[in-house]
């Protein structure tokens, strides 16, 4: 596998990010640029062409032999279409086949940036050498990814494993998705923000109001801020036993800027585990931080086109 190369795209409602990346994970060349998320959907697709074209200006691009894109969601790796929540240009936009073409008709991998980042640390992060893993990422969503039998498993569309739309209150608030009381509802970044002001927290001198100041105040002991991140633990405590009672996992691995509270997060949130997680299955369950940091969503795109490839090759022989 170390002689193969693919090219990665990562994109999201900031930034659209490529790469060359090798069989070991090696980043061997960069190129990124803005996503112009308020426009039209062939504006954002020109972007995406402006980062593959960077990359198919190295020389290392023609030894390239597939694209893997992870993109934010909802995608429907089915059809080959993405219609990012925060893209609003495109619904039902054909990526997979438009992307192919400003590749030069390599083979499209799509899967949705949860199960990229899941497949980033899997391969060789926080979950590797875990057969069986739920990887997060909590920050302005909360999204997710599944590993079981030691593969990937990002479902028919490329959406399994997306644990912020799991309800865990029932007659919670209402979602934008349109159900009650989701994981992401209450654990978001802002999210926790929003509660932390509803309930009392007052900003300091800055006016700072994001999940990031709720988290400092809350690492000074104010006891509004770690209310807010205790009942985002316990809705991601929540949400993680349910996973585990139905797929047993023995590992989940959290991401993403609300990770970054430390353990103003995952302190209450392993004390709410023991709370969820009751069965002797589940009991083990072990919670860590993500390790990959921000190249996670190249790397893990890389990941799955390379595992489309290798299945390919098994396929054919």
């Amino acid at each position: 596998m170390h002689t193969d190369l693919v090219a990665a795209l990562d994109i999201g409602g900031t930034k659209i990010a490529g790469a060359l990346v090798d069989g070991r994970g090696t980043i061997l060349v960069r190129a990124q640029c803005a996503t112009p998320a308020q426009e039209d959907g062939d504006t954002v697709m020109g972007a995406v062409e402006e980062v593959l074209g960077r990359l198919a200006r190295s020389p290392l691009w023609e030894r390239a032999t597939a694209l893997g894109i992870g993109s934010a969601g909802p995608v429907d790796a089915s059809a080959g279409t993405v219609s990012p929540v925060n893209v609003p240009g495109w619904r039902d936009y054909p990526l997979v086949e438009r992307a192919r073409a400003a590749a030069g008709g390599l083979p499209v991998e799509l899967i949705g940036d949860g199960v990229a980042i899941t497949a980033a640390e899997h391969w060789q992060g926080a979950a590797r050498g875990h057969d069986d893993a739920l990887c997060m990422v909590v920050s302005t969503g909360v999204g997710g990814g599944l590993v079981l039998g030691g593969r990937l498993h990002p479902g028919p569309t490329g959406n399994a494993g997306h644990i912020g739309h799991i309800s865990v209150d029932l007659d919670g608030d209402a979602c934008p998705c349109g159900a009650r009381g989701c994981v992401e509802r209450i654990a978001s970044g802002p999210n926790i923000a929003r509660r932390a002001v509803e309930m009392g927290w007052r900003p300091g001198p800055d006016g700072d109001t994001s999940a990031a100041a709720v988290a400092a105040a809350a690492r000074a002991g104010d006891p509004v801020a770690l209310a807010s991140f205790e009942l985002a633990a316990r809705a991601l405590a929540a949400g993680i036993a349910a996973t585990a009672t139905l797929v047993e996992i023995d590992i989940a691995v959290i991401g993403g800027g609300v990770a970054k509270a430390g353990e103003v997060l995952f302190a209450p949130l392993r004390r709410a585990l023991r709370d969820y997680a009751t069965l002797s299955f589940v009991r083990d369950l072990e919670v860590v931080p993500a390790r990959m940091g921000t190249d996670a969503g190249l790397v893990g795109a890389a990941a799955a086109a390379l595992a489309r490839q290798a299945d390919t090759a098994a396929a054919v022989s």
